[in-house]
Formats: structure tokens, sequence, C-alpha cells
């Protein structure tokens, strides 16, 4: 069966997605670091007649994220789409002048270290089936760096090299690395960033394997 691996899952866009991605036949592993999450979004999307099972992974801890991915394929199959999306966390958003060295290393885990070690982990499997998407979810920050989000912003500008690094090696072996830019957050009200509406994004990412990156909404 085709299978989406969802890392950073949540009841928003992960449950969303999730949806979205069933509706075209994919098996759904959700990936996040609390069992009691991850177990409740199965069971939810299980009761709608969705093949779904929850893994647990904290995406600092790189060998608790390779075990994820190794149990959702042996679990449900191969895994041919893969979404990186975590939640950033609020100690990651400071000032510039407030945020030194030690500062950096978390986020660079979550949003440098996090992807890649996913990245490789699936990329095994996507060459022998022949095919692969790689989607990567960011803020505005990870185009257009904002003092407040420091953190964030400086990870999510290596992410995004990192992904298109990736995007432009892989083009040739048709497996599809993509990157979704939300400038405004996730819901709030504007149409084009609720979360249905964001899967239905991410899904013609997938399905058309056109341009690396893509905005929700143009940047003003």
């Amino acid at each position: 069966m085709t299978t989406i691996a969802i890392i950073g899952a949540g009841q928003g866009l992960g449950l969303a997605v999730a949806r979205r991605f069933a509706r075209e036949g994919f098996a759904v592993a959700l990936i996040a670091r609390h069992r009691g999450r991850v177990d409740e979004l199965a069971a939810t999307l299980q009761s709608e007649g969705i093949t779904a099972a929850g893994f647990v992974a904290d995406v600092r801890d790189r060998p608790s994220l390779v075990r994820s991915l190794e149990q959702a394929t042996s679990e449900l199959g191969p895994i041919d789409v893969l979404q990186y999306s975590p939640l950033p966390a609020k100690e990651f958003m400071r000032p510039v002048l407030e945020t030194v060295a030690d500062d950096l290393v978390g986020p660079v885990e979550f949003s440098i270290y996090g992807p890649a070690t996913a990245a490789h982990q699936v990329l095994p499997g996507m060459r022998t089936l022949g095919r692969g998407t790689m989607l990567f979810v960011n803020g505005a920050s990870a185009v257009r760096p904002r003092d407040g989000v420091t953190g964030t912003a400086v990870a999510f500008a290596g992410e995004s090299a990192y992904a298109q690094l990736l995007h432009e090696a892989l083009a040739p072996e048709k497996i599809h690395v993509g990157q979704l830019i939300i400038p405004l957050g996730i819901g709030g009200g504007d149409p084009a960033h609720e979360p249905e509406a964001l899967a239905d994004t991410l899904w013609r990412m997938h399905a058309e394997q056109g341009e690396f990156r893509v905005y929700a909404k143009p940047l003003d």
C-alpha cells in the first residue's frame, strides 16, 4: 500500500493532510512526540475507514526518528510521500540581540538535522519504488528573516537550502522535493491558510511535481 508519513502530525494540518491523501488511497503514518496524540489521531482516522497508525519520535532525537520511520515502513508499507511539518518550540523565537550561539542548537537540530535524517531514511525506499515526494512546510521566516523569531528564521533558512538542493539532485530520479511556505500561520480565518486548503495545496504539489517552492498566499 502507498504510504504518507507525516512528521509533526497534529489535529490541524496533520489530520487534514491525512484525510486528503487517504482519499487518494494512501495509508497514513502519524509521527509525533506524544504517544497519546498519535494514537488518538490514528483512532480518529481508523473510525473513518482510513488505514492509519501512530509512531513516536522527537525530531531532535535522530535515532528515534529513524526508528519511527522504520516501524512505519514495516507496518504500513514503503513511504511514497514524506511530510516534514513539526511546529517549532516557542523558545526558538527570540530577538536577534538576545540570541546567543547555544540558543541556535535546538533550532538547527529541529529544522536541519531532523529533515536530513528523515530524508535519508526514506530515500532508499523511494528509489526502489522509482518515485516519491518529500514535502517541507515552513513559515514566512524561511524566506524572509524576521527579528523576534531568530532561531527559527536561521534554522528555517538552512532547511530551505537543504530542501532546494535535494529538489535539484533528486529531480532526475523522479523524486520530487517541495516546500510550502505558509505566511500567516495555519488557520486564523484566511481561507488559503485553513488546514483543508493547505492539505489540498500539498496534494497538488505531490501530484503535479512542479516548482520547488509554493506559497499558500503571496508575501506582502
